[in-house]
């Protein structure tokens, strides 16, 4: 932990730690108030605010820890932050899936389980970080794919393209996850090393999950 502790929060960071999740920041703001507009009834409105704000709260966190947080108490702090945002993203992101794609009694049981997974991460994140380390990070993979199952109403309730939107996007998470985990593969560690990586697929599963949630709050 020792080690952990000085590699995250007083090592020297690449150049690029933070950069990606800061331009996704500044592109989820406009793009999340026309997903907003583009929602024709009041239960999409609200799925969308909530999955744009949990979008925003994960990017925004992360840009601030990453790019302006200096000294490790600042750092010791943001670091439980940034973790926690994740946990309600997953949420956040199952909330237009379950509240407009799939009958009430799917959605309604699969959200209030990845939602009690996302309180129960979140505390462990603020008061338990390094105790129950391994738990927090096993909460992710196991939020993110609670959804199999209600694989057989997802299935038959989101059309082709969302399906493929929404697997794809928790197979890139899934695929990054453990470049976090193992710090490897570590191209340019002064410029863009793993956490880059892990940034890269990072932005690249929230944009596909954006697509679906896109088609479903206005259809």
């Amino acid at each position: 932990m020792t080690t952990e502790r000085f590699d995250v929060l007083t090592a020297p960071r690449p150049v690029w730690r933070g950069l990606m999740h800061s331009w996704a920041f500044a592109i989820s703001i406009p793009a999340g108030v026309l997903l907003i507009l583009l929602a024709d009834h009041a239960a999409a409105r609200v799925a969308a605010a909530v999955y744009v704000g949990s979008l925003l709260a994960v990017f925004g966190t992360s840009a601030a820890y990453h790019r302006l947080a200096h000294s490790v108490r600042a750092r010791t702090i943001m670091q439980r932050l940034d973790h926690s945002m994740i946990y309600l993203l997953i949420a956040g992101t199952y909330v237009p899936i379950c509240l407009l794609a799939l009958p009430p009694a799917w959605g309604i049981p699969l959200l209030s389980v990845v939602g009690g997974l996302a309180v129960i991460g979140i505390v462990i994140k603020l008061v338990a970080f390094r105790k129950l380390a391994w738990l927090g990070y096993a909460l992710y993979p196991i939020m993110g794919w609670c959804a199999v199952a209600a694989a057989p109403a997802i299935g038959t309730h989101l059309s082709p393209l969302q399906l493929t939107l929404v697997v794809a996007g928790g197979l890139a998470y899934t695929i990054g996850f453990p470049v976090l985990l193992l710090r490897r593969p570590d191209p340019w560690p002064s410029v863009f090393g793993y956490h880059e990586v892990w940034h890269g697929f990072t932005v690249l599963a929230a944009a596909l999950h954006f697509g679906a949630v896109t088609t479903l709050v206005a259809a």
